[in-house]
């Protein structure tokens, strides 16, 4: 195929999944209203219980992972700057390594903020 069809092509796809998208996601907002009915809810009455620590958990989820690429950067310019094999100069695998561990923790520091906040409150 010639670069010009699979442009088109590319296209349609694009347009194809966006009314896809927006035709499940309707579909599936009409389907809970349906089964909240028959479980004799009121669906307007409904509102979706808080999360009180989901800005915990993601904020300690992007410090980790800053942490990490930062750490990655620094270890890849100073430590490893003569090991570089690869023509770019850079090691990914430093970079996905440490931003997933460093999140990784982040997500245990808030799990572990969160079990300690709600023992206390039972204990009261």
């Amino acid at each position: 195929m010639e670069t010009a069809n699979l442009g088109i092509l590319a296209g349609i796809i694009a347009i194809i999944s966006f009314f896809a998208t927006i035709f499940g996601g309707i579909y599936l907002s009409r389907r809970e209203k349906l089964a909240m009915i028959e479980r004799g809810m009121d669906p307007r009455s409904y509102k979706p219980q808080p999360a009180p620590y989901q800005n915990l958990k993601w904020g300690l989820l992007l410090v980790g992972a800053g942490l990490g690429l930062f750490l990655a950067f620094l270890l890849d310019r100073t430590v490893f700057a003569g090991a570089n094999r690869y023509e770019d100069g850079e090691n990914a695998a430093i970079y996905f390594a440490l931003v997933a561990i460093f999140g990784g923790l982040g997500l245990v520091l808030s799990y572990r903020i969160e079990k300690k906040e709600l023992y206390t409150n039972e204990k009261e």
